[in-house]
């Protein structure tokens, strides 16, 4: 496995899409679908595959590109689409080369309406394609019910009626058809059910719910309630069916998409090649910035590029805004609803997702690019002098007054330093009082640094608000530090950041890294003080209760604490297990006083 597909692997998202694996000359050998990228794609790689085709797939594959899209639904279609297209080496080609099945109204007098897998440039209106076979099958008869249209292939021309060539079937005998063929139906009258049915498969499902009501009230009338419910779930069915396709568009579109993304150095572009409705074509690639180039430039460039690229001479382009660009006879649409819209939404969607994995394989590769892309994020939301490289954050821990303790944790590089982290006894302070132990905690933390000569911060964290920030101004007043160090304190209530001599807050916004950064900091200086916090009070206790046995000094409490962890537990453990840990002459005495406290 190389680099490239180690990195796509990382960053490829837990999304519903379609996959292309290309060998070593570029060329497109696989096309698969997943309802998550990522789940699937790594399969390949992290499993034995017993089938040998497999495995040979998976020792040629060199580059992976993926397709995101919005539905399960559509990774099926996507995926024909592209295979048809791309005819991969190791996939799947049916020999009669069976789509997805078309529902069309016929280019004809009384025209048919029926299911096919045959599109027919003859005038014909073809609608789909669809996943489900079961839906347009029931759509279909729905249809058939409601507006009696005919089954038959007869050749129904003004002329051929009106020579009485045709007699009634059957279905107009059932009360199925209302007999064009013998001239019992006109033309005109027959044309306005189409017209209906036609702004049916187009998504307005409204027009065939008010006739299948009213027959329904008919039915139930009748009491044929049997039927009448019959009815109902095949509307139902219709219903739920016309959720339209991002993928497949049920209008013929032939067209180009494009999508635009930016930052400080790139643009990024999505293209999608649409035919007949269907995405044949997904590409995404990235500018490099070298002037100031407008968007409305690169996008132009990107567009001549890519149409260059793939042949494309479709005669309308969905785009997010028009760009500096004129082509002969091409028109620029800027879509605000509709198919178009979710289109080009599909393109914006993958541009996006291809700048957000691109960001994630260059700090793989870097990871002080991320480190740096952070800091001077944070040090442009808390203005500061310097970007910070070192960070430390102070947090206080005592539990109804007992133990106090303190705790500071060190960032470097936007990530946790542990070695560095330490933990402070409070000494000058007796009971709870957390800014008499915060102004401890500083001055002791600054003043050893400033002895040892270590490196010290450029930013100081303190988890509290206005108050705690006071007393640690305070304390680096004393040492002289102040106003060579950053320093802020961050409310927990409202994620308030307070600053030094200034009474009102900034508020960072909630999903910025920055934020996310000061969070990560306060609660893994909550968690480290915690944790000592909970080993003193433990400590605490079971010294304070052997230490009233005679014949057990410090190191035999130290290994008692350090297995039993709590008095709680040593005395729920059996005679053999104390000896084993201390030896039997000092396991007596501790049994002997568990059983002599017990009987008390």
């Amino acid at each position: 496995m190389n680099d490239d597909i180690k990195n796509t692997l990382a960053v490829i998202p837990n999304q519903p899409g379609c996959y292309q694996f290309f060998d070593e000359k570029g060329t497109v050998i696989y096309v698969g679908k997943a309802k998550d990228l990522k789940k699937r794609v790594s399969s390949y790689f992290n499993k034995y595959h017993d089938h040998p085709k497999t495995r040979i797939l998976v020792r040629n594959i060199r580059k992976i590109k993926y397709i995101v899209v919005n539905t399960e639904e559509d990774t099926f279609l996507l995926e024909n689409n592209l295979i048809k297209e791309l005819k991969p080496r190791y996939n799947v080609m049916l020999k009669d080369d069976k789509t997805y099945p078309s529902i069309v109204i016929k280019n004809e007098f009384f025209p048919r309406v029926y299911k096919t897998r045959n599109i027919v440039k003859d005038g014909s209106k073809y609608f789909g394609p669809y996943t489900s076979v079961l839906s347009v099958n029931a759509l279909l008869e729905i249809v058939r019910k409601v507006y009696k249209i005919r089954t038959c292939r007869l050749n129904l021309t003004p002329e051929n009626i009106a020579a009485n060539k045709f007699k009634v079937c059957l279905e107009y005998h059932i009360n199925r058809c209302k007999g064009p063929c013998e001239g019992l139906q006109s033309l005109e009258d027959y044309d306005k059910n189409i017209e209906e049915i036609n702004e049916i498969l187009k998504g307005n499902v409204s027009i065939i719910e008010k006739q299948v009501v009213k027959r329904m009230n008919e039915l139930s009338a009748e009491m044929r309630y049997e039927e009448a419910h019959e009815l109902k779930e095949k509307l139902q069915l219709i219903q739920n069916f016309r959720e339209k396709s991002q993928v497949v568009s049920n209008i013929n579109y032939n067209l180009d998409v494009f999508s635009f993304e930016e930052d400080e150095n790139s643009a990024f572009i999505n293209y999608l090649h649409v035919v007949n409705g269907g995405i044949t074509q997904a590409y995404t690639f990235e500018y490099k910035k070298k002037l100031d180039e407008t968007p409305e430039e690169l996008l132009g460039l990107g567009i001549v590029e890519m149409r260059q690229r793939f042949g494309s001479e479709t005669k309308e382009i969905i785009v997010p805004f028009i760009p500096d660009l004129k082509l002969t006879n091409v028109d620029f649409v800027v879509p605000q609803r509709g198919d178009k819209r979710k289109l080009l939404l599909l393109s914006e969607k993958n541009v996006k997702q291809y700048k957000i994995d691109k960001l994630k394989k260059a700090e793989m590769l870097n990871p002080d690019q991320r480190a740096m892309r952070i800091l001077t994020t944070l040090q442009k939301d808390l203005q500061l002098k310097d970007i910070p490289w070192h960070i430390e954050c102070f947090d206080n821990s005592n539990i109804q007054g007992t133990n106090p303790v303190s705790a500071c944790v060190v960032f470097k590089k936007a990530k946790p330093s542990k070695k560095d982290y330490r933990h402070f006894n409070i000494k000058s302070v007796l009971g709870p009082n957390d800014y008499a132990s915060m102004r401890e905690v500083i001055e002791r933390r600054y003043s050893r640094l400033l002895n040892e000569g270590e490196s010290l911060p450029q930013l100081i964290v303190v988890d509290g608000g206005k108050g705690q920030l006071s007393v640690a101004v305070n304390s680096l007043q004393k040492i002289g530090l102040y106003g060579k160090i950053a320093v802020i304190g961050i409310a927990e209530r409202l994620e308030e950041i307070y600053f030094p001599d200034d009474p009102i807050p900034l508020y960072i916004d909630k999903n910025s890294e920055s934020l996310k950064l000061i969070q990560h900091l306060r609660d893994e200086a909550h968690r480290f003080g915690l944790t000592f916090h909970r080993k003193k009070r433990s400590e605490a206790q079971i010294s304070s209760e052997l230490d009233t046995i005679k014949g057990i000094g410090t190191e035999t409490k130290k290994k008692l604490l350090l297995h039993f962890k709590s008095i709680k537990r040593l005395k729920e453990s059996e005679k053999d297990e104390i000896i084993r840990v201390i030896g039997k002459s000092k396991g007596e005495i501790i049994w002997d006083w568990l059983n002599n406290k017990g009987k008390k």
